[in-house]
């Protein structure tokens, strides 16, 4: 470990030294390069910098432990050192994982209803709020930019953009199928019904990922929305369908005012989800399936069940419950994101291990 820290410290502070000099400096290109890279390595090298220091500390207070006089002062502090060195080994430990790339990114969000019907579609509505607010306690913005109203209430489908450092990072973990058990609004015998609704999470990709779109290879349709816009928006004809043909993707942008600006959503969105599937292609063709990581999975995965009667939520990936639905209706989703945070690195722990 302590080689790998070495070296991580020397690319630092080579890194520094460059960002010195007049022909960097005067190169946007190369210095945005290198400040990024910077600041990728910065928590390694400060957490680094105080396990050094902290191994120094004790070499110098197991001298101080033979002195007659200041003997036990310094076994106390000893202890307390030792105590803390262990802990920066595990911080270290963790901070050595190789990162995900896309863990700085902003989120592109599906969430549909599934099997259950008007149920479903409520559900795929309780969800978008549970996101929304949870966006709104990080600090992170969002935007819809395409919605489909569920007959009964909720969405047949909804999507967004949560914008935020690190948003991607935390709600990865997402994706899949979410299983709610309740007795609907709309059951009149007050049967418990079981429903789901799925999420689907991708990167946004970035304006310098090399994606290249051929025109040629779109097909685009102009018609009128029918999203909730505000006033305008109904009564043109602004919303866009955009098709990849060679891969069938369709994206859908309707709630911004004008053809012009649904037009760049959809292909930002189109352009996230071909770089999501060119990352997936590279991952299957390398042979490195993602066996350690969690909630990267396949839509129909299920990951998560809702019971309220029960005021329960369990997370069936690692056996998390908590009894606190209501809660984490409301927003309150750090818990259970820590939790499959935890578990995912201890993954990725086990792995490097038995390599």
């Amino acid at each position: 470990m302590i080689d790998r820290l070495e070296t991580i410290l020397a690319k630092y502070n080579s890194l520094e030294m460059e960002l010195t000099k007049p022909e960097v400096l005067s190169d946007i290109k190369k210095t945005k390069e290198y400040s990024k890279e910077m600041a990728n390595l910065e928590e390694v090298v400060i957490e680094y910098k105080k396990y050094k220091k902290i191994l120094d500390d004790i070499k110098d207070t197991k001298e101080m432990v033979k002195d007659p006089e200041l003997g036990e002062i310094a076994k106390e502090e000893l202890k307390s050192l030792e105590e803390e060195k262990e802990e920066l080994d595990k911080k270290l430990e963790i901070l050595l994982i190789p990162k995900d790339p896309n863990d700085g990114k902003n989120v592109i969000m599906e969430i549909r209803g599934a099997a259950g019907g008007d149920e479903a579609n409520i559900f795929a509505g309780d969800l978008f709020r549970m996101y929304t607010r949870y966006a709104e306690k990080k600090g992170f913005s969002y935007q819809v930019y395409n919605s489909i109203d569920g007959t009964a209430g909720g969405f047949s489908q909804i999507e967004l953009i949560i914008k935020g450092k690190g948003a991607y990072s935390l709600l990865k973990y997402e994706n899949g199928s979410h299983r709610v058990q309740r007795v609907p609004v709309t059951e009149s015998n007050g049967r418990l019904q079981t429903s789901t609704a799925t999420v689907l999470v991708m990167p946004e990709a970035d304006d310098d990922i090399d994606i290249v779109i051929d025109p040629n290879d779109l097909r685009i349709d102009i018609y009128r929305s029918s999203g909730k816009g505000g006033q305008g928006v109904n009564t043109t004809d602004s919303a866009v369908r955009i098709t990849h043909l060679p891969t069938g993707l369709v994206v859908t942008c309707q709630n911004e005012r004008s053809q012009i600006q649904n037009k760049e959503q959809a292909m930002k969105v189109l352009k996230s989800r071909l770089y999501e599937l060119q990352e997936q292609e590279k991952l299957e063709k390398e042979g490195n399936e993602r066996r350690s990581k969690i909630g990267t999975g396949d839509r129909a995965e299920k990951i998560r069940t809702y019971n309220y009667p029960q005021n329960r939520v369990t997370d069936h990936r690692i056996g998390y419950t908590t009894n606190n639905l209501d809660r984490v209706m409301d927003g309150a989703l750090d818990d259970i994101i820590d939790a499959l945070i935890g578990e995912d690195q201890k993954r990725k722990l086990q792995g490097e291990e038995s390599e």
